[in-house]
């Protein structure tokens, strides 16, 4: 599994120390930052992508081609490609669900946890 992260989540994992843990668990780098052309790909190639989470404004500029990260440009090129899955999750607070449309789709699972604005 390979991590690439927005410019934004991957300053937030440096700064609490969370960026160097997820390296040590995949044994890859991670990204937030896009690459030059003649620069190595230092992931190997993906065979599905997992958008988490999959705020409003990320959904939006992947759907009008606004490819400005790293995390975008990825999944952007995948959408429409045969048999790369590309699995979206929508953030998990009531609120979230509440302005996303999805109003009571909100649920409590049966060990205590909450399922992510998800519909049965």
């Amino acid at each position: 599994m390979a991590v690439a992260l927005t410019p934004n989540a991957g300053w937030w994992m440096r700064a609490n120390g969370e960026l160097d843990r997820l390296e040590t668990l995949t044994g890859l780098p991670v990204r937030d930052a896009l690459r030059l052309p003649t620069e190595p790909r230092p992931h190997p190639v993906a065979d599905g992508y997992v958008v988490a989470p999959a705020i409003a404004n990320y959904i939006a500029k992947l759907a009008t081609g606004i490819a400005e990260t790293q995390a975008l440009t990825q999944v952007s090129e995948a959408l429409g490609t045969t048999g790369i899955p590309v699995v979206m999750f929508p953030p998990s607070q009531r609120s979230s669900c509440k302005t996303s449309g999805m109003a009571g789709a909100h649920r409590d699972t049966a060990e205590g946890g909450r399922r992510s604005c998800l519909r049965s």
